[in-house]
């Protein structure tokens, strides 16, 4: 049986790297989709793929990356036009008779949340559903181990600290990227059996974000504590470290969804182990993986960079999410809603009235 070639658009990132790295591995042809040619893309054409460049927001290139593939991973790009870009893949999709979309979307997803990114992924995941003779798979996990907790992991290897704008209480069973990408795959392996299905990666443990800390602490080889950081300060970082804007805006809610205890809600579960066989990476395993990376290798020349930087912070310019929201004339439901907060989110995933939420606040819906 000739194997089917796979598109998996967003090849160069977190996600999209790691599918297309397993789809080779199992010998599938993949063509990887790039904004851009660089190192990264180089280094997936070195190991087998086949690399196209193409505009996610335009149809015709679309048709063009979609043509001789009958299946796709369609990561949404960060953007505060993403539905444009899952309109010209839908477009795009239907005209080259595609067989199956396997998108990844958000834990969050729902109508009436106040992000604009999480809304727009409800809507996509929605009119990729809709779509006739073609399959359609969500993934749709919560915060990564890798983002934000372990983006954090030069701190904690240099100065001990662990700076989140979240309470050290507040809980999650966060999944790696690897295994998120397994659990695309085995979809795309299988487009019959997953057509219309809805999957959740998580971690296999629950833990506090002082927990976190903890295990952190414990990979470095010193003690780790958890800060939380005001979220103006936070801001002020990651505006340097060149977050966009758009995901500036919205991780204000996901920080207050994830104290409410939101991505607690249904963790961990088995998806993992159920769709690859294989249980999911622990918290310390996936550490240990950013522990080794440059920026994080201890040294006394890494240190006093690193607290020269973490110094400058409170010194550099900030941002305002409102100003931005209103600059951007976003569209805003009549009432927006937290998950926790959203009837209709609670419906949709499942989730009935006399769960208890676990948070910091020990909070129960009612």
């Amino acid at each position: 049986m000739i194997n089917p070639k796979i598109l998996v658009t967003g090849a160069t990132g977190k996600t999209g790297g790691a599918v297309v790295t397993q789809l080779l591995a199992k010998g599938v042809p993949v063509r990887a989709m790039v904004r851009t040619p660089d190192k990264r893309s180089a280094a997936l054409e070195a190991r087998g793929a086949e690399v196209v460049v193409a505009d996610v927001f335009d149809p015709g290139r679309l048709m063009d990356a979609m043509r001789d593939v009958q299946r796709a991973y369609y990561c949404p790009p960060y953007h505060p036009f993403v539905i444009q870009s899952a309109s010209a893949f839908a477009v795009a999709a239907r005209e080259m008779d595609l067989e199956q979309i396997v998108g990844l979307s958000q834990w969050l997803a729902g109508p009436n949340h106040p992000s604009l990114m999480t809304r727009q992924l409800w809507l996509i995941d929605r009119m990729f559903a809709a779509l006739p003779g073609i399959a359609h798979t969500v993934v749709n996990p919560g915060f990564f181990a890798d983002s934000p907790y372990l983006e954090m992991m030069p701190f904690a290897a240099h100065l001990g600290v662990f700076p989140l704008p979240v309470a050290g209480e507040s809980l999650n069973a966060p999944p790696s990227v690897d295994d998120i990408a397994r659990v695309a795959v085995a979809a795309l392996l299988d487009p019959a059996r997953h057509a219309g299905k809805s999957y959740r990666p998580t971690g296999p443990k629950l833990l506090s974000v002082d927990e976190m800390a903890a295990v952190i602490g414990r990979v470095v080889g010193h003690k780790v504590r958890h800060v939380r950081t005001p979220l103006w300060m936070f801001y002020k970082a990651a505006k340097a470290q060149g977050l966009e804007p758009f995901l500036l805006s919205g991780l204000r809610h996901y920080f207050q969804d994830h104290d409410r205890g939101a991505f607690a809600v249904g963790t961990p579960n088995d998806t993992i182990r159920e769709l690859t066989g294989k249980d999911a990476e622990d918290f310390e395993t996936i550490a240990r993986r950013y522990a080794a990376l440059p920026q994080s290798r201890q040294s006394v020349g890494a240190r006093l960079a690193a607290f020269a930087r973490f110094m400058a912070v409170p010194m550099l310019p900030g941002f305002d999410p409102a100003t931005y929201d209103r600059a951007q004339k976003q569209p805003t439901p009549p009432t927006p809603h937290l998950a926790l907060d959203d009837a209709d989110w609670k419906a949709s995933h499942g989730i009935k009235d006399s769960v208890v939420v676990h948070s910091p606040l020990k909070m129960a819906f009612a």
